[in-house]
């Protein structure tokens, strides 16, 4: 097995990549300069569509946006 020199040091700090790779992503979109900020936050907002299903089959599915916490 591997020694804990030799990992990452975001795994070291107790993060998964996917939350140092937010993290990340937030501090430069926070560090632009406008126009570019606001466009780079656009781009950050996600749609995506939810379904339940019954029976084996998918019931009618429901539309969501989430966009980032401020």
């Amino acid at each position: 097995m591997a020694s804990n020199a030799a990992a990452p040091f975001w795994r070291s700090a107790g993060m998964t990549y996917i939350t140092y790779s937010n993290l990340c992503a937030n501090l430069v979109r926070n560090c632009l300069k406008e126009p570019y900020k606001s466009e780079a936050l656009s781009r950050e907002k996600v749609h995506f569509t939810i379904s339940k299903w019954a029976d084996g089959k998918p019931q009618k599915p429901t539309i969501r946006s989430d966009s980032p916490e401020e």
